[in-house]
Protein backbone atom coordinates (compact mmCIF):
# COMPACT_ATOMS: atom_id res chain seq x y z
CA UNK A 1 0.00 0.00 0.00
CA UNK A 2 1.43 3.53 -0.88
CA UNK A 3 2.23 5.94 2.07
CA UNK A 4 -0.25 9.11 2.35
CA UNK A 5 1.83 11.73 1.95
CA UNK A 6 1.63 14.24 4.25
CA UNK A 7 1.97 12.67 7.07
CA UNK A 8 4.73 12.87 9.64
CA UNK A 9 5.62 10.35 12.26
CA UNK A 10 3.45 11.80 14.93
CA UNK A 11 0.47 12.17 12.36
CA UNK A 12 0.30 15.90 11.95
CA UNK A 13 0.32 17.08 8.42
CA UNK A 14 2.92 18.55 6.67
CA UNK A 15 5.34 21.58 7.82
CA UNK A 16 5.88 25.18 6.72
CA UNK A 17 9.61 25.13 5.00
CA UNK A 18 9.48 21.00 4.06
CA UNK A 19 9.66 18.30 6.08
CA UNK A 20 10.75 14.91 6.39
CA UNK A 21 8.48 12.29 6.35
CA UNK A 22 9.85 8.26 6.59
CA UNK A 23 11.88 9.09 3.62
CA UNK A 24 9.87 11.28 1.46
CA UNK A 25 10.09 14.80 1.18
CA UNK A 26 7.12 17.14 1.38
CA UNK A 27 7.55 20.89 0.34
CA UNK A 28 6.00 23.98 1.62
CA UNK A 29 3.28 23.25 -1.10
CA UNK A 30 2.20 19.81 -0.22
CA UNK A 31 3.89 18.22 -3.36
CA UNK A 32 6.69 15.64 -3.23
CA UNK A 33 10.20 16.30 -4.30
CA UNK A 34 11.80 12.71 -4.43
CA UNK A 35 13.31 10.21 -1.92
CA UNK A 36 15.96 11.22 -0.38
CA UNK A 37 16.69 9.52 2.68
CA UNK A 38 16.28 11.20 6.40
CA UNK A 39 17.94 14.55 6.68
CA UNK A 40 20.23 15.04 9.03
CA UNK A 41 19.89 18.20 11.34
CA UNK A 42 22.09 20.70 10.53
CA UNK A 43 23.76 21.75 13.60
CA UNK A 44 26.83 24.19 12.11
CA UNK A 45 30.31 22.73 11.53
CA UNK A 46 31.41 19.60 13.41
CA UNK A 47 33.53 20.26 15.99
CA UNK A 48 37.14 20.31 15.34
CA UNK A 49 38.48 16.84 16.60
CA UNK A 50 42.14 16.04 17.44
CA UNK A 51 43.21 12.46 16.28
CA UNK A 52 45.67 11.58 19.49
CA UNK A 53 46.70 8.37 17.48
CA UNK A 54 47.80 10.34 14.53
CA UNK A 55 50.04 12.18 16.94
CA UNK A 56 50.91 8.98 18.76
CA UNK A 57 52.04 7.76 15.15
CA UNK A 58 54.50 10.65 14.90
CA UNK A 59 55.82 9.86 18.26
CA UNK A 60 57.31 7.02 16.84
CA UNK A 61 57.57 5.14 20.13
CA UNK A 62 60.26 3.35 21.32
CA UNK A 63 61.68 2.34 17.86
CA UNK A 64 61.56 6.02 16.65
CA UNK A 65 63.58 6.67 20.12
CA UNK A 66 65.87 4.57 19.56
CA UNK A 67 66.70 5.68 16.03
CA UNK A 68 66.92 9.00 17.32
CA UNK A 69 70.36 7.45 18.96
CA UNK A 70 71.94 6.17 16.00
CA UNK A 71 73.20 8.78 14.22
CA UNK A 72 75.12 10.34 17.92
CA UNK A 73 76.50 6.60 18.30
CA UNK A 74 77.90 6.60 14.97
CA UNK A 75 79.91 10.03 15.32
CA UNK A 76 80.82 9.17 18.54
CA UNK A 77 82.97 5.80 17.28
CA UNK A 78 83.98 7.31 13.96
CA UNK A 79 84.57 10.60 16.00
CA UNK A 80 86.86 9.24 18.40
CA UNK A 81 88.34 6.83 15.65
CA UNK A 82 89.53 8.87 12.67
CA UNK A 83 88.28 12.48 13.91
CA UNK A 84 85.69 15.16 13.16
CA UNK A 85 85.71 14.51 9.26
CA UNK A 86 84.84 10.93 9.54
CA UNK A 87 82.09 11.43 12.36
CA UNK A 88 80.39 14.21 10.24
CA UNK A 89 80.31 11.48 7.61
CA UNK A 90 79.25 8.98 10.15
CA UNK A 91 76.60 10.79 11.85
CA UNK A 92 74.97 11.79 8.00
CA UNK A 93 75.32 8.46 6.68
CA UNK A 94 73.45 6.71 9.54
CA UNK A 95 71.00 9.59 9.36
CA UNK A 96 70.05 9.02 5.90
CA UNK A 97 70.25 5.28 6.51
CA UNK A 98 67.24 5.91 9.09
CA UNK A 99 65.67 8.05 6.92
CA UNK A 100 65.71 5.67 4.33
CA UNK A 101 64.09 3.02 6.22
CA UNK A 102 61.49 4.73 7.84
CA UNK A 103 60.14 5.42 4.37
CA UNK A 104 60.51 1.72 3.34
CA UNK A 105 58.48 0.56 7.00
CA UNK A 106 56.08 3.77 5.74
CA UNK A 107 56.31 5.42 8.86
CA UNK A 108 55.85 9.35 8.89
CA UNK A 109 57.61 11.59 7.48
CA UNK A 110 57.79 14.16 9.42
CA UNK A 111 58.97 12.31 12.09
CA UNK A 112 61.77 10.90 9.12
CA UNK A 113 62.41 15.04 8.15
CA UNK A 114 62.65 16.21 11.67
CA UNK A 115 65.05 13.14 12.76
CA UNK A 116 67.09 14.26 9.32
CA UNK A 117 67.29 17.94 9.90
CA UNK A 118 68.05 17.65 13.63
CA UNK A 119 71.17 15.28 13.00
CA UNK A 120 71.85 18.20 9.78
CA UNK A 121 72.32 21.05 12.08
CA UNK A 122 74.13 19.36 14.89
CA UNK A 123 77.20 18.05 11.87
CA UNK A 124 76.67 21.62 10.05
CA UNK A 125 77.69 23.50 13.26
CA UNK A 126 80.05 21.04 14.25
CA UNK A 127 81.70 21.60 10.56
CA UNK A 128 81.16 25.38 11.01
CA UNK A 129 83.01 25.28 14.41
CA UNK A 130 85.59 22.90 13.43
CA UNK A 131 84.33 21.34 17.30
CA UNK A 132 83.19 17.85 18.20
CA UNK A 133 81.84 19.46 21.00
CA UNK A 134 79.73 21.15 18.98
CA UNK A 135 77.76 18.69 17.75
CA UNK A 136 76.16 18.79 21.39
CA UNK A 137 75.21 22.13 21.09
CA UNK A 138 71.71 21.72 19.32
CA UNK A 139 70.40 19.12 21.99
CA UNK A 140 71.84 21.28 25.56
CA UNK A 141 70.50 24.31 24.26
CA UNK A 142 67.20 21.56 23.57
CA UNK A 143 67.07 20.54 27.15
CA UNK A 144 67.68 24.00 28.86
CA UNK A 145 64.59 25.09 26.64
CA UNK A 146 62.23 22.04 27.49
CA UNK A 147 63.65 22.71 31.48
CA UNK A 148 61.92 26.25 31.22
CA UNK A 149 59.07 25.22 29.21
CA UNK A 150 58.19 22.62 32.14
CA UNK A 151 58.81 24.89 34.88
CA UNK A 152 56.59 27.96 33.33
CA UNK A 153 53.82 25.22 32.44
CA UNK A 154 53.33 24.58 36.40
CA UNK A 155 53.71 28.31 37.40
CA UNK A 156 50.18 29.10 35.21
CA UNK A 157 48.24 26.16 36.76
CA UNK A 158 48.60 24.06 33.43
CA UNK A 159 51.82 21.25 33.73
CA UNK A 160 52.48 20.17 30.60
CA UNK A 161 52.79 16.40 31.28
CA UNK A 162 49.02 16.42 32.45
CA UNK A 163 47.75 18.71 29.07
CA UNK A 164 49.53 15.88 27.17
CA UNK A 165 48.45 12.55 29.22
CA UNK A 166 45.34 14.35 29.23
CA UNK A 167 45.52 14.80 25.23
CA UNK A 168 46.19 11.32 24.69
CA UNK A 169 44.35 9.83 26.91
CA UNK A 170 41.93 11.50 28.78
CA UNK A 171 41.27 10.54 32.28
CA UNK A 172 37.61 10.57 32.66
CA UNK A 173 37.39 7.79 30.02
CA UNK A 174 39.00 5.52 32.68
CA UNK A 175 41.07 4.04 29.46
CA UNK A 176 44.22 2.91 31.51
CA UNK A 177 41.39 1.97 34.87
CA UNK A 178 42.55 -1.59 34.97
CA UNK A 179 41.98 -3.47 37.83
CA UNK A 180 45.44 -4.43 40.36
CA UNK A 181 48.21 -2.06 41.14
CA UNK A 182 52.12 -1.11 40.00
CA UNK A 183 53.94 -2.01 37.22
CA UNK A 184 52.87 -5.84 36.34
CA UNK A 185 49.75 -4.53 34.61
CA UNK A 186 50.87 -1.46 32.90
CA UNK A 187 51.24 -3.12 29.76
CA UNK A 188 47.39 -4.48 29.62
CA UNK A 189 46.21 -1.03 31.03
CA UNK A 190 48.07 0.24 27.42
CA UNK A 191 46.58 -1.86 25.41
CA UNK A 192 43.14 -1.16 26.61
CA UNK A 193 43.63 2.50 26.56
CA UNK A 194 44.39 1.52 22.68
CA UNK A 195 41.46 -0.23 22.06
CA UNK A 196 38.88 2.40 24.12
CA UNK A 197 40.69 5.24 22.19
CA UNK A 198 40.89 3.90 18.64
CA UNK A 199 37.24 3.21 17.90
CA UNK A 200 37.12 2.37 14.62
CA UNK A 201 33.55 3.42 13.76
CA UNK A 202 34.00 7.13 12.54
CA UNK A 203 31.45 9.69 11.39
CA UNK A 204 29.64 8.04 8.03
CA UNK A 205 29.17 11.71 6.65
CA UNK A 206 32.52 13.44 7.58
CA UNK A 207 34.55 10.25 8.09
CA UNK A 208 36.00 12.43 11.62
CA UNK A 209 36.48 10.24 14.92
CA UNK A 210 33.38 11.88 17.39
CA UNK A 211 34.60 14.24 20.17
CA UNK A 212 34.84 12.57 23.38
CA UNK A 213 32.38 13.25 26.02
CA UNK A 214 32.99 16.28 28.50
CA UNK A 215 34.04 15.37 31.75
CA UNK A 216 31.72 16.32 34.32
CA UNK A 217 35.01 18.38 36.49
CA UNK A 218 37.99 19.70 34.10
CA UNK A 219 40.95 17.39 35.72
CA UNK A 220 42.67 20.69 36.33
CA UNK A 221 40.09 21.26 38.78
CA UNK A 222 40.68 17.93 40.67
CA UNK A 223 43.33 18.90 43.00
CA UNK A 224 44.59 15.01 43.25
CA UNK A 225 45.39 15.55 39.07
CA UNK A 226 46.50 18.59 39.29
CA UNK A 227 49.13 17.75 42.21
CA UNK A 228 50.53 14.49 40.50
CA UNK A 229 50.52 16.11 37.12
CA UNK A 230 52.56 18.83 38.57
CA UNK A 231 54.97 16.90 40.54
CA UNK A 232 55.01 14.51 37.30
CA UNK A 233 55.91 17.68 35.19
CA UNK A 234 58.67 18.09 37.86
CA UNK A 235 60.42 14.89 37.10
CA UNK A 236 60.62 15.51 33.58
CA UNK A 237 61.92 19.38 34.04
CA UNK A 238 64.43 17.87 36.62
CA UNK A 239 65.67 15.19 33.83
CA UNK A 240 66.33 17.59 31.37
CA UNK A 241 68.13 20.08 33.91
CA UNK A 242 70.12 17.27 34.86
CA UNK A 243 71.22 16.50 30.86
CA UNK A 244 71.66 20.49 30.21
CA UNK A 245 73.77 20.41 33.44
CA UNK A 246 76.02 17.84 32.85
CA UNK A 247 75.94 18.24 29.31
CA UNK A 248 77.01 21.78 29.73
CA UNK A 249 79.57 21.36 32.23
CA UNK A 250 81.38 18.52 29.78
CA UNK A 251 80.77 21.10 26.69
CA UNK A 252 83.12 23.72 28.67
CA UNK A 253 85.54 21.44 29.20
CA UNK A 254 86.23 19.46 25.85
CA UNK A 255 87.58 22.29 23.81
CA UNK A 256 90.38 21.16 21.27
CA UNK A 257 89.47 17.66 22.15
CA UNK A 258 87.09 14.63 20.13
CA UNK A 259 84.45 15.38 23.40
CA UNK A 260 84.06 11.39 23.79
CA UNK A 261 83.25 11.56 27.12
CA UNK A 262 80.27 14.17 26.51
CA UNK A 263 78.56 11.85 23.81
CA UNK A 264 78.80 9.23 25.97
CA UNK A 265 76.77 10.70 29.05
CA UNK A 266 74.55 11.91 26.08
CA UNK A 267 73.74 8.24 25.53
CA UNK A 268 73.53 7.21 29.00
CA UNK A 269 71.37 10.35 29.75
CA UNK A 270 68.97 10.03 26.64
CA UNK A 271 66.64 6.20 25.79
CA UNK A 272 67.83 4.89 29.29
CA UNK A 273 66.50 7.57 31.91
CA UNK A 274 63.72 8.57 29.27
CA UNK A 275 62.93 4.58 29.57
CA UNK A 276 62.57 4.80 33.68
CA UNK A 277 60.47 8.81 33.38
CA UNK A 278 58.11 7.21 30.87
CA UNK A 279 57.54 3.68 33.19
CA UNK A 280 56.67 6.23 36.28
CA UNK A 281 54.80 8.18 34.05
CA UNK A 282 52.47 5.65 32.81
CA UNK A 283 52.41 4.25 36.47
CA UNK A 284 51.19 7.37 38.07
CA UNK A 285 48.58 7.94 34.77
CA UNK A 286 46.69 4.61 35.34
CA UNK A 287 46.20 5.25 38.82
CA UNK A 288 44.75 8.66 38.02
CA UNK A 289 42.30 6.96 35.62
CA UNK A 290 41.13 4.73 38.43
CA UNK A 291 40.62 7.56 40.56
CA UNK A 292 39.12 9.20 38.10
CA UNK A 293 37.02 6.14 36.95
CA UNK A 294 37.02 3.92 39.10
CA UNK A 295 33.96 1.76 37.96
CA UNK A 296 35.97 1.68 34.65
CA UNK A 297 35.97 -1.90 34.57
CA UNK A 298 33.38 -2.73 37.28
CA UNK A 299 29.93 -5.64 35.54
CA UNK A 300 26.56 -3.86 35.84
CA UNK A 301 24.69 -4.39 38.56
CA UNK A 302 22.42 -7.26 37.68
CA UNK A 303 24.25 -8.62 34.95
CA UNK A 304 26.36 -11.97 35.36
CA UNK A 305 28.33 -13.59 33.32
CA UNK A 306 27.87 -14.70 29.35
CA UNK A 307 26.02 -18.21 29.63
Amino acid sequence: MARAHGTGRNGSGGQAGGATVGETRVSATGGTTGTTGPVPPDDGPAPLVFDRHLVLDQLGGWRGMVDATLPTLAFIVANSLGGLRPGIVAALGTALLVFALRLVRRESLQQAFSGLFAVGVAVALAAFTGQARDFYVPGIIRNAALTVVLLGSIAIRRPLVGVIAEFLSPSHLGAMAAPGSGLPGLRGRVDRARAVLAPGERDPETGRREPDPDPELHWRDDPRLLRAYSWLTVLWAAVFLLRAAVQGWLWLGSENSDATDLGVVSLLLGVPLTAVEVVVTLWVVSRLHRHRAPVADEQPPGEGPAA
